[in-house]
């Protein structure tokens, strides 16, 4: 090694094969159930293999955003390299690779091509659903308190300009299909425009009815948008089954796409229904990429989305939701015995949680356990607090967990091993927050 220098050492780390080694190990296993592979650690071997990670921490905050395979880290500095040899001509040559992704992207989360906007993110996404709606002084939308920052931002800042009413739903964590359900039926007043919720949130993994939600705002002519940041790739569904109006995800969480890649699913009828985020000509009106007017896009970096695509295909859905259950139920079964060990996800059957699920010791203050998951452990772990109003049931304190595909057995049973040291023996106060967390990431 010494004698082949940094070349050779850069060229040892840079694999080829990894994506064919991933597809090659996806079809020694055809044919089990997706539970049954996801106890299989050869397999799961192989997908640790395509990442470059840094073994000497443990990230179980993969609902914040995710590492990439090394095959797309690679495809992102390959086009980065491309365009910058002669921007004006290879610019234009790798933007063409958006309609084959568009194409791609539909074929497997199940839309119409002229359905699927490719944005920067969720936030992106969302914003231009919910800032393209027509709504006049006195519309209402119904949202939750547990919906994304930003997304409520976006709400409060209409509601400040044009005099629309935000009504903000709250709800105990875990909470029924049917008391959602239940929940915004209730909620609903002549004056209802539209339905704002996550598919699954971001803080607990609290999973939303979203079909039945659609169908009901649909009875009454109320658009629904649909927040899916954390769903996307991260178990299996088709969005036209879903029968929502908008919906919004950003793929560098669970698809694993290089930071700066969304979507926005626009059912094809409701299309003219919303303006784009920045203006678009007028023959647009009725095309999905007038959401896609931004100017000088980060051409490289949407590419690079192919590679993240089809590293996803080549696990598989199915394979992939099972091994993210197995993963959280793994320490779920360990700690659940505990009596001061409290799960605020849905970990039941049939499956209402995969790649993230929430926790918490009573009688200790999670940013200090986060803390001290970090420094005596190198767990790497987000702490949640609820800003809760008086008398409110969204009153919690919580870690949220999540691992991904790359986490092996060990980290997970450190994990363990850690909550069971906290539960026996004091844990050092700490009024430090955890570093490297946006606001919006701990609300």
């Amino acid at each position: 090694m010494k004698s082949v220098g940094a070349f050779g050492a850069a060229a040892a780390a840079f694999d080829p094969k990894g994506l064919p080694r991933v597809v090659e190990a996806s079809q020694s296993v055809a044919g089990r159930t997706p539970e049954d592979v996801a106890k299989d650690e050869f397999y799961w071997r192989e997908i640790q293999l395509a990442f470059k990670l840094d073994r000497e921490l443990i990230n179980l905050n993969n609902g914040f955003t995710c590492p990439m395979p090394r095959v797309s880290l690679d495809s992102t500095f390959r086009y980065m390299e491309m365009i910058n040899m002669l921007p004006v001509h290879y610019q234009g040559m790798v933007a063409g690779n958006s309609e084959t992704l568009r194409r791609r992207m539909a074929n497997e989360f199940g839309c119409d091509k002229e359905e699927m906007a490719l944005t920067r993110g969720a936030s992106e996404a969302l914003q231009i659903a919910q800032n393209g709606l027509d709504l006049k002084a006195g519309d209402e939308v119904i949202t939750t308190e547990q919906d994304y920052p930003r997304m409520l931002t976006t709400w409060d800042q209409r509601m400040r300009r044009e005099g629309i009413k935000v009504t903000r739903l709250q709800f105990p964590v875990p909470a029924t299909q049917d008391y959602l359900y239940g929940m915004f039926e209730k909620a609903v007043t002549p004056r209802t425009k539209v339905f704002h919720f996550t598919h699954i949130t971001n803080l607990t993994a609290q999973l939303f009815p979203v079909k039945r939600l659609s169908r009901l705002a649909r009875s009454k002519g109320i658009v629904t948008i649909v927040d899916g940041a954390h769903a996307l790739g991260h178990f299996p569904f088709k969005l036209r089954d879903l029968e929502c109006d908008a919906y919004g995800v950003s793929l560098h969480k669970w698809l694993l796409a290089p930071l700066g890649n969304g979507c926005l699913y626009v059912r094809k009828e409701m299309i003219p229904r919303f303006w784009p985020l920045q203006a678009a000509p007028e023959q647009q009106d009725n095309d999905i990429r007038k959401f896609e007017s931004i100017g000088t896009h980060p051409w490289a970096i949407r590419a690079a989305l192919g590679e993240s695509l089809a590293f996803h295909q080549a696990i598989g859905a199915e394979r992939k939701a099972a091994r993210l259950r197995y993963l959280n139920m793994r320490w779920v079964n360990a700690l659940k015995g505990h009596s001061r060990i409290r799960i605020l996800t849905d970990t039941s059957e049939p499956p209402q949680a995969w790649g993230v699920m929430a926790v918490n010791i009573e009688g200790l203050d999670v940013r200090q356990l986060s803390t001290f998951l970090r420094d005596r452990y190198r767990i790497i772990v987000v702490p949640l607090v609820g800003g809760a109003p008086p008398n409110s049931v969204f009153d919690y304190q919580a870690l949220r967990v999540s691992p991904n595909v790359y986490t092996t057995l060990e980290e997970i049973d450190t994990f363990i091993e850690a909550m069971e040291d906290a539960l026996k023996n004091e844990v050092p106060e700490s009024p430090d927050p955890v570093p490297g967390y946006p606001a919006e990431a701990a609300v």
